[in-house]
């Protein structure tokens, strides 16, 4: 597998991600494209326009052509690959597809969309059936907007389009949450991930349940769980948000945040401090340095829901870096 599957999926409805425009819908709806959770399917299980799938599906052409779904970026950013999942589609997925990228400004409707620039940044590629066909890219420019293109017709169970976020700073305020997945911040180090991902806890939104969170094994040893987050931008951290919710009999008893500049040097953001099970914690915090990643250690284990870590970055640090990658052709 490439390593861009591991980055975030930019195209996520978990992230704001929409399909907003389809030119056929006949089977399934596009809207599938880009839903969180893995494709399902269910044998046998059908309706008045035939079995059920958990994904975009178009009618068989009788005239040649192709079929296109528009994919507005929950998180537009830079894309490092795509990830064309034909998952259950087996005598009935495109032989082929391309992916092109658009850099839109604010929210164009449908026939904008048709008639704008598209940058190529897959081409016409062949696709194997229930798979996932992975394709690099290699433009280092912000895209907010994708467009799959199926050749002629078929069935596509989920686009993943995964890179790295970059906020258009002059749509956030002043005080940010810089630990948000959807500004730009990653988890770059995990103690452990046996039963939730540590990327659940900087999503938006508050977790849904318990599995919408990051959690550990029970530890055996007198260690402690700890991730690290590479903050969207360097800044003074003015409030943690540590929140337990839906972790009862599984949350950390204790935990401790800290923050470093260079990577080298690590210093006391929030104390070692207790927490609640199944509670919001917000800290008001005044560590009088700027970070530029932070460390959250857990004691001993458990489960945590979302992290959050409010801040002012640093003057001009998002500002140039959107504007290296818009200038980017």
């Amino acid at each position: 597998m490439e390593d861009f599957a591991t980055l975030p999926d930019l195209a996520s409805r978990a992230l704001g991600g929409g399909v907003v425009h389809a030119d056929d819908e006949f089977f399934a709806a596009a809207d599938h494209l880009v839903l969180p959770a893995p494709p399902v399917f269910a044998p046998r299980t059908f309706d008045h326009k035939g079995q059920v799938y958990d994904g975009w599906e178009t009618r068989r052409r009788r005239e040649p052509g192709h079929d296109v779904a528009i994919v507005r970026l929950g998180a537009p950013g830079v894309i490092r690959g795509v990830d064309v999942d034909t998952a259950f589609f087996t005598g009935n997925y495109p032989p082929h597809a391309a992916i092109d990228g658009l850099a839109a400004e604010g929210y164009p409707a449908p026939a904008e969309l048709a008639a704008a620039e598209w940058t190529p940044l897959v081409p016409k590629s062949p696709l194997a059936g229930d798979s996932r066909n992975l394709f690099p890219v290699t433009s280092d420019r912000r895209f907010t907007h994708v467009r799959l293109t199926i050749f002629p017709d078929g069935g596509v169970a989920r686009l993943r389009v995964h890179g790295t976020v970059v906020p258009d700073p002059r749509l956030l305020p002043e005080v940010v949450d810089v630990a948000a997945l959807a500004h730009g911040a990653r988890i770059t180090e995990c103690s452990n991930m046996f039963y939730g991902h540590p990327e659940n806890m900087l999503m938006p939104g508050l977790a849904q349940h318990m599995g919408d969170g990051w959690e550990t094994s029970r530890r055996r040893d007198d260690a402690n769980d700890w991730l690290t987050v590479r903050l969207a931008a360097p800044a003074e951290i003015a409030l943690v948000d540590l929140d337990t919710t839906h972790f009862k009999g599984n949350a950390p008893g204790w935990a401790t945040v800290r923050g470093t500049e260079d990577g080298v040097e690590w210093f006391d953001i929030l104390p070692r401090t207790a927490l609640r099970p199944d509670t919001p914690h917000r800290f008001p915090v005044r560590p009088g340095r700027v970070a530029a990643a932070a460390r959250l250690d857990i004691y001993p284990d458990g489960g945590m829901a979302r992290l959050r870590l409010h801040g002012r970055p640093v003057e001009g640090f998002l500002e140039n870096q959107f504007r290296r990658h818009v200038e980017t052709g």
